[in-house]
């Protein structure tokens, strides 16, 4: 599992335009892309799934454990990790400050989404 420069980091944090590709049940092919939210706290990204755990690309990601996201202009292979516990308190905050302005703030920082929140690390390509 790789980590973030710091350049990828403040890109993705100022960014909303985080669109998520979970691996198929091929492990090879890439899922239609979706649209979410996004945060980083400190040196990690986080997602989570509107929906909850019923969200498909949720579902995926944790099944693969792998794919892909694009963001920011850039195009990134990664790793899947479901997250659990008091990060989540973190992840409310930063998502309070990012997305204060939306109508759907509260769904965000939901139990049902809160349950489906989602490390995302860049993935160790053999390219």
């Amino acid at each position: 599992m790789g980590t973030w420069s710091k350049e990828e980091r403040n890109k993705i944090s100022e960014a909303d335009d985080l669109h998520i590709s979970p691996f198929r049940e091929d492990g090879v092919t890439y899922g239609t892309l979706t649209w979410i939210w996004s945060v980083v706290i400190g040196d990690s990204l986080y997602v989570r799934a509107y929906f909850g755990q019923d969200s498909r690309w949720y579902q995926a990601a944790v099944r693969q454990k792998a794919g892909r996201i694009t963001v920011a202009g850039m195009t990134k292979e990664v790793t899947f990790e479901p997250i659990d516990g008091q990060i989540n308190d973190l992840i409310d905050n930063a998502y309070r400050a990012k997305y204060n302005d939306s109508p759907y703030l509260n769904s965000m920082i939901s139990s049902r989404a809160r349950s489906a929140t989602v490390k995302v690390s860049p993935r160790e390509t053999n390219a």
